[in-house]
């Protein structure tokens, strides 16, 4: 297509005229890098002794995020309303709305205007993807994503503004823009409130109280101005209608609405001092540590209740056949005995990806458990969450990343098969299961020397239950000699019981200060994100009989159950799972 327009912007030739009239509409074509898990738009060379300003853009499909971004671009480039041109650098989406909707992070940076009018270039990053329509391990691609960039060396280190777009004829926030503005807000640090604002888009220029007030409603935190009132820029999205005699005056008063807002919205990231991301990713990672640190606790806690189920089943046995046991060596007892297996699980394959092990789980070989699962986009181990200094934080020792793995393996032969071989390799988690054993004392002893002799993992998350077999068969040989049985073999019982109380009180405890730091740090605890452990952790504090913690858990509980929004984010997002 031909590229006229006036010479006033003949030097940016990466454009396309898609639209002519009175204005002519042009497609910028921007460098487009896709790093690592981000997309990045590129328009003009960076200039490192300019200052940069980066806004963070979250709303719902349809609520004029790609339309605002336009306008901020033509505002940055010094676009006149007489200049009769409108440059855009979001593609259009022609295709349906459920087939538009992508997990993308779109990062776009504009340099080279700085001082027409801006005094600074732009970075504006824009999270399409959140809350759509294909589930909340979407929405975890794009918390990741967002920490990717944030972590990386040549990301985003500091925020100036966190944008909320809603549409001026909003009277209320639906279940699924709360849910989208949780999802958004919860990663933040305390320090993030003053610098998010409220962006309302298609506005008529008159002040949106019901914007305000729904957002007042809901709770979200925000910055206020001195009226308390919720800090808020108002812009129209009819920069691209073609002039006519009829409707040149209300478009000119739209035109003027619009970049008056915008030279507001500078003025505030020019006053508003930058935050620090480093909070931000310390609230993100003991947000993928807390959900990981919960779903290990409760398959460990299975399998210790079903050791302590086998305990007992021992106990019931010995007291119900004492006298059997005297006079027969080769009495048994018919246990359920725990075992681990691994079990397929499936994985979304990405285009991405590039055939990388993205997806399936990081599991410890050691202590036999599911560290981080799902674990979203970490390649290898070392590269997830839960792994800090090249250890575990999740996984009952505390083992070196390197006895973790997140590649694929043929369960059927526990990682032990050739790789020449042509078994299936899947993606796959550790599960307990029982079976039905008979047991005899002397197989528990064999069991034991097995453990001193180290064949076995000294190691093993249930050490302290093995040390029970040398005990067990101390009071064999007492029996056969004719001494007492009872008492002794039902108190070693019974401190295995406690050690291994002990152990899930330990654990417990873990969990509960995940959830103290996040209280600590967050600008919004009181998110979906830490809701659904609390039930969990209050009713293992139950057990325990921890009146304190219970008591300040369901405290936490109580205010959530209060949050209109956390409720309405819950609805939505438990929705999306159902």
């Amino acid at each position: 297509m031909a590229t006229n327009t006036s010479s006033k912007y003949d030097y940016i030739h990466n454009k396309v005229l898609i639209q002519l009239g009175c204005p002519a509409v042009y497609q910028l074509k921007p460098k487009k890098e896709n790093i690592g898990t981000l997309t990045r738009m590129t328009l003009g060379e960076k200039n490192p002794n300019k200052q940069n300003k980066t806004i963070l853009l979250v709303g719902e499909t349809g609520a004029g995020k790609s339309t605002l971004i336009n306008a901020l671009v033509n505002y940055a480039m010094g676009v006149k309303w007489e200049d009769d041109v409108w440059f855009q650098i979001v593609e259009d989406e022609k295709r349906s709305q459920s087939e538009s909707q992508t997990s993308d992070v779109m990062v776009y940076q504009i340099f080279g205007f700085e001082g027409k009018p801006l005094p600074y270039s732009l970075t504006i990053i824009d999270t399409p993807g959140y809350g759509d329509i294909r589930g909340i391990e979407y929405d975890d691609i794009i918390r990741q994503r967002l920490l990717d960039l944030f972590q990386s060396e040549d990301g985003v280190h500091e925020i100036n503004a966190v944008g909320l777009v809603m549409k001026g004829s909003e009277n209320r926030l639906s279940d699924r823009l709360r849910y989208i503005f949780d999802s958004v807000i919860s990663p933040f640090g305390k320090n993030m409130e003053k610098n998010i604002v409220a962006l309302i888009t298609h506005s008529d220029g008159v002040t949106a109280e019901n914007v305000l007030k729904a957002l007042k409603e809901a709770n979200i935190k925000c910055a206020k101005d001195e009226d308390g009132d919720t800090v808020h820029f108002m812009f129209n999205n009819r920069q691209t209608i073609q002039k006519t005699k009829k409707n040149n005056v209300a478009l000119k008063s739209a035109w003027d609405l619009t970049m008056d807002q915008i030279s507001q919205f500078a003025d505030f990231l020019t006053k508003q001092s930058p935050q620090s991301l480093m909070t931000t990713i310390e609230v993100m990672k003991y947000q993928t540590r807390l959900t990981a640190c919960i779903n290990n606790l409760q398959d460990r806690i299975k399998l210790i209740d079903l050791k302590q189920t086998e305990i007992q089943q021992t106990q019931e046995a010995l007291k119900k056949h004492e006298e059997e046991m005297k006079n027969n060596e080769k009495f048994t007892v018919e246990v359920d005995e725990p075992y681990k297996v691994k079990q397929k699980v499936g994985r979304e394959r990405r285009w991405w990806a590039l055939g990388l092990n993205y997806g399936g789980a990081v599991c410890c070989t050691v202590c036999e458990e599911n560290c981080h699962y799902p674990c979203t986009l970490a390649w290898y181990p070392k590269h997830c969450e839960v792994i800090k200094d090249g250890r575990c934080t999740v996984c009952t020792g505390k083992c070196p990343v390197s006895v973790h793995v997140k590649e694929e393996q043929c369960i059927n032969c526990a990682g032990k098969c050739s790789d020449e071989s042509s078994h299936v390799k899947t993606p796959w988690i550790y599960v307990t299961k029982t079976r039905k054993v008979q047991k005899t004392l002397k197989e528990m002893k064999e069991k034991y020397e097995k453990i001193k002799a180290g064949e076995e993992d000294k190691s093993s998350l249930f050490e302290t239950l093995q040390k029970n077999i040398k005990e067990l068969q101390k009071e064999k040989d007492r029996l056969l000699a004719g001494g007492e049985i009872k008492s002794r073999l039902l108190e070693t019982l019974e401190n295995n019981m406690d050690e291994l109380q002990k152990e899930k009180d330990q654990w417990l405890e873990e969990s509960f200060q995940h959830v103290v730091k996040l209280k600590q740090i967050a600008l919004n605890v009181n998110s979906l994100s830490t809701h659904v452990h609390l039930d969990f952790l209050i009713e293992k504090m139950k057990e325990k009989g921890d009146t304190e913690k219970k008591k300040k858990l369901e405290e936490m509980q109580s205010q959530m159950v209060k949050d209109e929004g956390i409720k309405a984010a819950m609805r939505y997002g438990f929705g999306k799972l159902r």
